[in-house]
């Protein structure tokens, strides 16, 4: 006799988990990017959100897809390369009481898209801004990122001769409020920043390191792309990625430094910050990532605090009403006032 699926609890919402998924994801088995996409819907639930209260933005890159994957009854805009933070200033403009999780990639926001993601940070825009950060360009190919490590050599992409940039330095010097730095295995974590750069009102930015499983081949494998490169005969052009287990790791401790093992054999030392750390710190914000980066290490956990910096709509002293949302007469000028305006000009 067949069991019955037990009912899944319902939350204030009056909504499911499952009614926060999206579309079943395309990206690669065992893609950090899942995971990421995973613990948004996971807080979505827990946090009781109104999926219509929220909208989902993106550039374009293998991070820029994912949004597909969660908040399926939300309104999303995939924009061009780079060019997510002006899309969001828009919207953002319009309607200052929706909320918005804009997921980026290394690629998308530290190379092309690195002067308008300054300027999201100089005005404030309240918004959750996560770069999925994996140091390479996972669509094509696997390219050095700007935040690939100096000396860091990959199988196609040779040696990389350039110095990293440091999303989280980047987002301070530039006056974000919130910036955070997780790895995508560490699913408390990534939970528990996610809901306070949710509460954020200003740019909550989340560096997230999401390391990329397509890449992880050896040249002594037989089913290496190497190897298959070497001795196949192809019909037309195309590409398999072989499967992988996502990355996790149990709970790190604070102040605990732990290295972790990647898919290519290499692997990252992650560092939670002290339990006495003082974020609202900028200069010993700053000090710290680069202590991190010197000892190649990634520190984890809320890197710097702002909670007094004006959003950009509290400093537009835009109104109550949401600017989407106010009558024609209270938005367009009437026929008198254009006649007026007219006659003042021929004077």
């Amino acid at each position: 006799m067949a069991t019955r699926a037990r009912p899944q609890s319902i939350n204030l919402a009056g909504l499911t988990k499952n009614d926060y998924k999206g579309q079943p994801s395309t990206l690669c088995k065992g893609c950090g990017h899942n995971s990421i996409a995973n613990q948004i819907v996971q807080i979505a639930y827990e946090l009781d959100i109104e999926p219509h209260e929220i909208i989902k933005l993106s550039g374009i890159g293998c991070s820029s897809k994912s949004p597909a994957y969660f908040l399926g009854m939300s309104h999303g805009f995939n924009s061009l390369h780079g060019r997510m933070p002006s899309i969001g200033t828009g919207a953002l403009l319009a309607n200052h009481k929706l909320k918005a999780i804009g997921v980026s990639g290394d690629g998308d926001t530290a190379s092309i898209g690195m002067g308008q993601f300054k300027h999201l940070m100089r005005r404030n825009v309240r918004m959750v801004y996560i770069v999925e950060n994996n140091g390479v360009y996972g669509l094509t190919k696997g390219q050095f990122s700007a935040t690939a490590d100096e000396g860091q050599v990959l199988k196609y992409a040779g040696r990389n001769e350039l110095p990293p940039i440091d999303i989280c330095m980047e987002a301070i010097m530039a006056g974000a409020g919130f910036v955070a730095r997780s790895f995508s295995g560490d699913a408390k974590q990534v939970r528990e920043l996610l809901k306070a750069a949710l509460s954020h009102r200003g740019t909550a930015v989340l560096d997230i390191i999401s390391p990329c499983v397509a890449f992880n081949d050896t040249d002594t494998s037989t089913k290496s792309y190497s190897y298959g490169r070497d001795n196949e005969a192809p019909l037309h052009d195309f590409g398999w990625v072989p499967p992988a287990e996502e990355i996790s790791i149990s709970e790190v401790a604070p102040g605990e430094a732990r290295d972790i093992d990647l898919h290519d054999g290499s692997h990252i030392r992650l560092r939670r910050l002290d339990e006495d750390y003082d974020p609202t710190d900028k200069m010993a914000a700053l000090t710290v990532l680069h202590k991190a980066e010197e000892n190649l290490e990634f520190i984890t956990g809320l890197v710097y605090f702002d909670p007094d910096r004006e959003s950009l709509a509290e400093a537009s002293d835009l109104p109550d009403t949401p600017l989407a949302l106010l009558p024609d007469e209270m938005l367009r000028p009437s026929p008198q006032s254009l006649a007026d305006l007219m006659l003042d000009l021929q004077r």
